[in-house]
């Protein structure tokens, strides 16, 4: 829907209004023409069921309206001495249509002096309910976020069980471009896990519905920060075509609000030119120094003559190593219980039994419950996850030989965007460089320089694009250069190899920005293995995300403010009661 469409459809949902409660508003005491005045008749209608001014505010604002709207109507009825459970639900089924009802079959009476407070404790705990879920919807739509880590891309900086809180007006809120949706879900319902949103295209077809009317454009409130390089950002995953993650299904499109969201950093900004040298990002030909609380991690090569023990990476907190086990004959039951713990078996020519797991290894309790006898190889050289501070401690050790980052080469095709590599065979390691778009700004487009916007003039931009031969056609023209109506940017983990990121999907359009993640309130190691074998993170409760210098916990500020309410609450109340 554009901006006229909209106008349309309110103007359309005024008349609606009108032909309903005109005779309403004139035994309350009014105009009848004051119900056909749009906003003033809002206001007008918050006088009629003694309701603030400005709850008419709340009935404009996307997806709040859609939790107000049933409550306006039921207060509409209420005011005519309409209070019976019944009444309330008709209401509500017929989506306000029961007013029509009311005003035309029934010889109802003004009540002006009705009674708001509920007349039962039930009515009472359903109003206290429905409010603390329009401001909860508020809050969490338009200013903060809480948000999971659920995948290491931003090991260490941030990890896999942080719990964030997602500012959304450092950068100015986006407002739901999807009208009809869920309160406080994102695109699943959790517990039936189907959509949280009316979509916008058939998921079967993907061509358009009569839905994607009901679809606001793309509008922001204005921000007190801009994205600046370095900065972690939460966003709309641009790539994403996923009805339901780690479940084989076919893509569908989503509203770009809806599309699921990933928090990487921003290493580009609108207008640099970006490049990746040896795992280094260079930005307009300079290296980027990133901020002193990322830890970047990459894989290593770890050397030794003397063999590299598990026992020595675990030391230094390495991640994303194997362990091999080597074990005699197995029972079919033992080989079972270790299933969960091995990534796979194989039988050596010595007869032993090789199990490979990840670092976390085989617990030694399930040996000894096993009664097995395993050795774990020491081989000479092990590849793990390392960040800079690691590879130190590591190259301290006298056993260490040497420890080598693991880098492919330039020239050799890794996957990378945009996905051609014949004309760009670029990897993780060794990209670009390439260029990122800024608003207003014209690139040279030809059949060697398409697969580079091709993606962001056909999907971000809404273009039909074409190539024949040697001549890129857009919109059916032949186009030799393309201007840019959005910023753009470019989002990495800080675990280099283990993220996917925009080497491997592109560009992040300005359009998909949701927020910044601002505090860490809780986090939990294990986070992946159950919630009994959950285990706090005390250093990281409590921590900011940004800033500079070591994260400063203030789990012991919140409790000492949290035990101070308490007690000002215990002895309010005691001295209340005794005067």
């Amino acid at each position: 829907m554009n901006g006229t469409q909209w106008i349309i459809f309110i103007l359309i949902v005024q008349v609606i209004h009108f032909f309903g409660t005109w005779k309403l508003y004139v035994k309350a005491g009014r105009k009848a023409w004051e119900a056909a005045i749009p906003i003033y008749n809002g206001i007008v209608l918050m006088k009629i069921i003694n309701r603030p001014w400005w709850w008419v505010l709340l009935l404009f604002i996307p997806i709040i309206n859609l939790l107000m709207f049933p409550v306006v109507w039921v207060e509409t009825i209420r005011s005519f001495g309409k209070n019976k459970f019944l009444d309330t639900w008709l209401a509500i089924l017929t989506l306000g249509f029961y007013i029509y009802y009311i005003n035309y079959a029934e010889d109802v009476k003004y009540i002006e002096d009705r009674d708001l407070k509920p007349r039962t404790g039930l009515g009472e705990w359903v109003s206290s309910i429905v409010f603390a879920i329009v401001a909860a919807t508020f809050v969490h739509t338009y200013f903060i976020q809480p948000y999971v880590i659920p995948t290491p891309s931003l090991e260490r900086t941030l990890r896999i069980g942080d719990f964030l809180f997602v500012s959304k007006f450092h950068y100015g809120a986006r407002i739901p471009m999807t009208t009809v949706a869920t309160p406080m879900v994102h695109d699943t319902i959790p517990g039936i896990k189907t959509r949280s949103y009316v979509a916008d295209v058939n998921p079967e077809t993907w061509k358009t519905s009569w839905k994607n009317k009901l679809q606001l454009p793309y509008m922001r409130f204005p921000g007190f920060n801009t994205i600046k390089k370095n900065d972690i950002v939460v966003f709309s995953w641009p790539a994403d075509t996923v009805y339901r993650f780690f479940k084989v299904q076919k893509g569908i499109k989503k509203p770009i609000d809806k599309k699921s969201n990933y928090v990487k950093r921003c290493v580009g900004t609108p207008g640099d030119s970006l490049s990746i040298i040896d795992g280094d990002v260079y930005i307009n030909g300079e290296k980027l120094i990133l901020s002193d609380r990322a830890k970047p991690m990459f894989d290593y090569t770890i050397y030794s003559q003397k063999g590299v023990s598990s026992k020595l990476l675990a030391e230094v907190d390495a991640a994303d190593y194997l362990r091999t086990y080597i074990s005699g004959n197995l029972s079919q039951d033992q080989y079972n219980a270790l299933v969960p713990y091995a990534l796979g078996a194989n039988r050596r020519p010595d007869g032993k039994i090789e199990l490979v797991t990840q670092e976390k290894g085989i617990p030694t309790e399930a040996i000894r419950q096993l009664r097995l006898s395993l050795t774990e190889e020491k081989p000479r050289s092990r590849v793990a996850n390392l960040t800079e501070e690691m590879v130190i401690e590591l190259q301290k050790n006298q056993s260490i030989d040497s420890v080598v980052k693991t880098i492919d080469p330039k020239g050799v095709y890794g996957g990378a965007y945009p996905q051609k590599p014949n004309l760009y065979p670029w990897n993780m390691d060794n990209f670009g460089s390439i260029y990122i778009p800024e608003e207003g700004a014209t690139v040279e487009i030809n059949s060697e320089t398409i697969p580079l916007y091709k993606k962001i003039i056909r999907d971000y931009e809404y273009n039909d694009v074409k190539i024949t031969g040697q001549k890129v056609l857009i919109n059916g023209q032949e186009a030799s250069s393309y201007t840019f109506k959005q910023d753009y940017y470019w989002m990495m983990g800080d675990n280099r190899d283990h993220s996917e990121d925009s080497r491997t999907w592109g560009y992040v359009p300005a359009n998909h920005i949701v927020g910044k993640p601002v505090f860490l309130w809780m986090s939990f190691d294990n986070f992946n293995d159950g919630l009994m074998n959950w285990r706090p993170r005390w250093e990281r409760i409590f921590t900011t995300v940004g800033g500079s210098g070591e994260p400063v916990s203030y789990r012991w500020y919140f409790l000492a403010v949290i035990v101070g309410w308490f007690v000002f609450d215990f002895v309010r109340k005691r001295r209340k009661k005794n005067s």
